[in-house]
């Protein structure tokens, strides 16, 4: 084990549980929760650079 976690023994008991489902709320797509920290973004304009080097590489080919 590394000395980061050094006894992980203590989870031993609920470590291979399933993960609890709620029976009320049906679970949110992965686009939609992703899309949830979209206004949150780091890297404002990446996405414009990476489409337009996308087409660049397009053009050479």
């Amino acid at each position: 084990m590394s000395e980061k976690f050094p006894d992980t023994h203590q989870y031993d008991d609920i470590i291979h549980l399933p993960h609890p489902q709620s029976c009320r709320h049906p679970q949110m797509p992965v686009a939609d929760r992703a899309a949830q920290f979209a206004p949150f973004s780091a890297l404002v304009g990446y996405d414009e650079i990476i489409k337009d080097v996308a087409e660049i590489r397009s053009q050479e080919t």
